[in-house]
This record gives structure tokens, sequence and C-alpha cells, in this order.
């Protein structure tokens, strides 16, 4: 940690009277002096070792010096030892609750603190919590939760300096994080394969369909759900093996595509969500997962089919209601179960992976190149074996900004967690524990269930609950996987069994749940990558249209944040390559985020940081901005087979593109002797 000069931060705080080194008084708006100068008298000293810690209540304090010579043992934070002195207080709970302790006061601009919090005896204690460096700042807060009758000890060190500050302590309501599931009934009819907006107002609602119906429980705003049955033109292939869900003729409502073992079928919205029309392809497809993605990024959302027998297939969204057959090139052999389309280094593009099985169980994992074709590099990262699973479950469990990568078994008592490392995996299976928790099953989802902060995996009749540290502890009390989605707009997750909604109690924990609406991108924003900062984390979240084996689950980005109060940044990376920033957003709250409408430039932003492309999609002149000198630059265009279309000249940071067909490109460019290059949309 790379910290100012401490001598250089160093302020004299405001004093309203002489105070000798070392003392502490408690600044309340009604202290008497004879209380004041008896408590000074009397604790001269006392604060300056565990056993004589000055016992406090809620309320502001100020520290002149750090100068006690007894240094707390253990330490609570991940700071190295240092500290040469400590200043120490008592507070006795009078009830169970949580007590917030601060140092971030705006009258501290410039110290530099940190402190333990202890129970337990003095020689003997035992952390409850402690800070450093929160708060945006060198300041430190922390909020524990104590029990009634029980004594705490809070300890300020000089690891960074001992001049004098502030701090604040102030109690609220415990903290539960306990959290169960209650069952309610609803008469959704058919197969329940969803918890998906159905309706166009972004609240989840449960969907279950049938070849000629689709069943739909409503949420309402107020609470509860009611009933909706839409009939349809009979599908060709009825959802028998999985279901997807996403909007794929930007209408704002969501279609759904249904997989079987003889092939798929895309039903398409209609008059506002109140019909539906049917479209298939007349070909044989044994299907399992099914995905909505945008493979070519052209701005339309496509649909992808794992095929257990042949080759995966895909139907490429033409955008005026038609879809163009592919097979190949996305999985080239069989045993193609559970395919989850994530991006797995970072790089604003989408990949994919697919847990195999059956006849040819080696799992593939495409990496997106940029330029509209994908390459399988699981060989090289450690992951083509022949492990035999049908889904996994990606996220980014320890919070460090990358995809790590749960293989659930199904034919085996042997899982897998792969954490990433930069795009390198590391197998971290036995560490975690999930070594011990040999149950299988087909379906494996994540989610972050209790709000901390921290994602959670389900599969196999437990919930895996995520410990913070990448170990797992299983939750036998949950119910078995399903559909997920917040069916009550309480912030906390719910999971779908048949026609029973299992809604979760909660608790104290906060959230923030991120909608997306796409304009250059799919209307969905599937694909997207959602970033979320608070004062304990750093979440990402990258928005995906079927995960697990067969269920449509939330197309929202849920966010758990534990006990943290504020959200400083919410950062998307849509797939155009537009990037929008929202800051100081309120928690416990659901926000829309609508593309290109929190850029601070005001201008189309390229996920790509070497150089910027704007306006996405360009009609005519495409603007290149660049920290480079790309004066009168040779370019060349290529299409999304990799062709070139185009050669030219860069000018004025500008490119004629008048000539190109709508469609997705790449631009091709030296820079500083390397040829750099980048995506743009065309229309």
């Amino acid at each position: 940690m790379t910290r100012p000069t401490h001598q250089q931060e160093r302020q004299t705080l405001p004093k309203t009277s002489v105070r000798d080194p070392g003392r502490k008084t408690m600044k309340t708006s009604s202290t008497l002096l004879f209380s004041a100068v008896a408590l000074l008298g009397t604790a001269a000293h006392a604060q300056n070792s565990c056993s004589s810690a000055v016992p406090i209540t809620a309320g502001t304090y100020t520290i002149d010096q750090v100068n006690g010579n007894e240094i707390p043992v253990p330490l609570c934070n991940d700071n190295d030892a240092g500290a040469l002195h400590t200043e120490w207080y008592s507070y006795t709970a009078g009830e169970d609750l949580s007590l917030t302790i601060s140092t971030d006061l705006p009258q501290n601009a410039g110290r530099d603190t940190r402190f333990n919090v202890y129970g337990g005896s003095c020689g003997q204690l035992t952390c409850v919590g402690g800070a450093d460096d929160q708060g945006g700042n060198t300041r430190a807060v922390a909020t524990v939760q104590v029990a009634a009758g029980l004594t705490y000890r809070i300890a300020f060190d000089d690891r960074w300096e001992n001049n004098g500050f502030d701090f604040e302590l102030t109690e609220g309501p415990p903290v539960v994080t306990e959290f169960s599931f209650s069952p309610v009934g609803t008469s959704v009819g058919g197969s329940v394969y969803g918890a998906v907006d159905m309706t166009g107002d972004m609240l989840d609602d449960i969907v279950g369909v049938t070849a000629n119906n689709v069943s739909i429980a409503k949420q309402l705003a107020g609470g509860g759900f009611s009933m909706l049955n839409i009939t349809t033109p009979s599908a060709a292939y009825p959802a028998s093996w999985s279901m997807a869900a996403g909007d794929l003729n930007g209408d704002g409502y969501n279609d759904l595509e249904y997989g079987n073992g003889s092939g798929t079928s895309l039903m398409l919205s209609a008059n506002n969500g109140t019909a539906f029309t049917e479209w298939h392809a007349g070909i044989y497809i044994f299907s399992q997962r099914t995905n909505m993605v945008d493979i070519n990024n052209d701005g339309q959302l496509d649909a992808f089919v794992c095929h257990d027998t042949q080759a995966n297939v895909f139907f490429l969204n033409q955008g005026d209601g038609n879809f163009t057959t592919q097979q190949g090139g996305l999985g080239e052999t069989c045993g193609n179960y559970g395919a989850v389309w994530i991006d797995y280094d970072g790089d604003h593009d989408i990949d994919m992976f697919i847990a195999k099985c059956g006849c040819d169980p080696v799992d593939v994992l495409y990496r997106n190149n940029g330029d509209g074709t994908y390459t399988n590099v699981a060989p090289a990262l450690g992951l083509a074996d022949s492990h035999s699973s049908w889904s996994s479950a990606w996220a980014d469990y320890d919070n460090d900004g990358d995809m790590d990568l749960f293989i659930g078994s199904s034919g085996s008592p042997d899982h897998k967690l792969m954490r990433n490392d930069n795009g390198a995996f590391v197998n971290i299976t036995t560490a975690s524990g999930l070594a011990d928790y040999n149950s299988t099953s087909t379906e494996w989802t994540c989610h972050d269930f209790n709000n901390d902060g921290y994602v959670d995996i389900i599969g196999a009749g437990a919930m895996l609950m995520n410990n913070g540290d990448m170990t797992f502890t299983p939750n036998y009390d949950a119910p078995s996987n399903g559909p997920v989605g917040d069916l009550d707009n309480n912030g906390f997750l719910d999971i779908v069994n048949g026609a029973t909604a299992f809604m979760n109690s909660g608790n104290t924990n906060k959230y923030l749940v991120v909608r997306l609406q796409g304009t250059a991108s799919n209307r969905n924003g599937i694909g997207a990558r959602v970033e979320v900062e608070s004062p304990s984390f750093s979440q990402i979240r990258d928005v995906k249209s079927g995960d697990g084996f067969k269920y449509a689950s939330t197309l929202n980005a849920h966010f758990g944040l534990g006990t943290d109060a504020t959200v400083e940044r919410v950062t998307v990376y849509w797939p155009s390559g537009i990037v929008d920033v929202i800051e100081d957003v309120d928690v416990n709250s659901a926000i829309l985020v609508v593309e290109g409408s929190s850029i601070s430039t005001g201008t189309a932003v390229s996920a790509k940081a070497e150089f910027n492309l704007f306006p996405v999609p360009a009609e005519n002149l495409l603007q290149v901005r660049s920290e480079h000198d790309l004066t009168n630059v040779p370019v060349s265009v290529l299409d999304v087979a990799g062709r070139e279309v185009m050669k030219s000249v860069l000018r004025n940071g500008q490119l004629d593109i008048s000539t190109l067909t709508d469609g997705v490109y790449v631009l091709r460019l030296p820079v500083e002797g390397r040829t750099v290059q980048r995506k743009f949309v065309k229309r």
C-alpha cells in the first residue's frame, strides 16, 4: 500500500480548551466542566491499556494523541503489524444491536486512522471487527454486532500516525443475516421454467409453458400475483429440456426459446406482450441448454442451442422477424449440455463455456476474438477434461474482478472450483471445502441469496453458502434449484419449484438491483458487464439469458451489499462498447440504466481504452479519438467473417463509412508499430 508522507498529512485539530497529550474527553452538548475535569483527572493514563480502558457510550470523542504502550493482539485488519502505541476504550451493550465506529468525519480530513474491535477478556482477546482505509479515504468505519451484557474493547493504534482525531460511536438495530424460504402456491400451468419479466415492467414474473399456452403469474407492484394465460400458435417443438428468455424482436417484451429433444421453437411476443407468434427452423436438433445472446454483436439478440448429438446450432437475428440458421463454429462435436455466455477474460466481449457429457464429455471454452470469430481455449487453460457435467456456475466468488468457474458434477461425486487468476485457472476445489460435498445434480446455478456480498451456489439439494474466503458451507434447508428471480421486489432472490414460489424472507443486509435497457446494444443488455463499488465490495455481474441447465432466471443484475449503506459507483460495459457510469446510488433500490444516458463526456465511449469510436451505431462518419497521433493513418475495415471490405485513410479523426451496408465491422489500424482493432456498428 502506497501512502502519502504522514508528516505532510498532519493537521492540528481545532481545540476549545487546552488538553494534555494522551488525554481524551467526550464531547457532549451539556457536559459540565466539573465532570470533564474529573474524567480527565481519573483517566489520565486509563486508556493506555486493555484492562483500564475507559467505558464509553454512543457519542463523539476526541483523542489528542495515540501514545498508550499496550499493543493489541491479535490484529483484526489486513494491513501489517507495526503500531507502537494504542488508545483503549470499552463498550458494554445494554441490548443486542449493531455498533458503528467511525473516524470518517469532516474534522478528520488528512488523518490516517486504524482500529480493532475485540470481544473476550484482556489477554484473551478475540477479533470482532476493525477498519483501515474505508469511507473512500484513509479514515476508518466498521459496523459490528454486539450482544446484550457483553463488554467490547476498541483499540486505536498508530500504525500510520499518532496525531489526534475524533471518532464517533453510533448504535443501531442488530443486523440479521439469517434468512429462510416460505412456499407460496400459484396457478401457473404447464412446465414452469421461468422467473423473468414477461410484461415489460422489469419485475420478475413466474412463467410456465405448454405447446400452445404461456401461463404467467404476473408480479404486482404492491405485492402478490395476477394470472395471465396467453394462447399461442402451436409450438413445433414445445419446451421439454430447457427455456431461455429475452427480447429478440426489440418490442420491450421478452420472447421465449424452447428446447426440445427434436428441435427448437422461438415464441415471439406481439401486440404489446399480449400475444405470440411462432418461428422454428426445420432441422433436427436434440436441444439441451438454450441461450439468447448477441453472437455477432450487431445489436440484435440471437438464439443459441446446445445440440446433444451434433455440432451446436444458432439462429442469427436479421432484425425483421427472420433468423438465419447456422451450425458449427461454436462446438463441433456431440455431448453439448450446459452453455453459459460470460466474459471470462474481462475484455468486454462475450465468451462461451459448455459443460459437456455423454458421447464427447470434454468441456469447451470459446473465447470471443472480437472480430466475429471464436476460438476454443479450454485446452490451453486446463479446462478440457472429461468431467461429465450438465451445467456450470460462473461468478466472481472472491470479488477480485474476474469470473471464477464451478463445474458441478452430474455423473460422479467430484466437483471442480476453478479460480480465475487474470485469465488463468487454478483448481482450488479441495481448499474450498467443495470436495467434501459429493452430491450430484444436473442443475447448478449461482446467486447471492443472503445479500452478504458474496455469490452462493445452489445444486443437488443444498445451497452452498459463500463464506467470503473461497470456502463454502452447505445449507440443506434451502429449496432445491429452479428459476431464480425477485418475485416480491424486496431485493432478495426467490426460487420457483413447479407452480410454487419459495419466497426469500430476507434479512437486514442491503442490496442493489440494476436493470438495463439497451439502445445500440440488444434491448435487455444481455452480454453487458455491470460493476458495483461500495465501501466493502467491488462486484461484477454478467447479464446472461440461460444459466444452469434448463431454467430462465431474472435478467436483472442483483447485488447484495452486506451492511454497506452507500454505493459509490455503478459502471455498465455494454456489448456495443458504450460505458455508462452512475455515481452515488441509493442502496435498497432498483435503478434503470438506459444505454448511453450516463456518459460523462456526452459521447459513446469504447470499452477498450486505447482509442474510442463513436457514435454507436455510426451512420456515415465514424469518429476516432486517441491519445496517439492518428493523422493520415491508413486503416482497413473487416466484416464479421474477417474479410477486408474497405481500405482508407483516417483524416481529421474521421472515417467515411457511408458505402458500408448495415452491420458489425472491425476497424484495424497501426498504432506505434502494432496493429490494433476495434468493433463498431454501422446502421
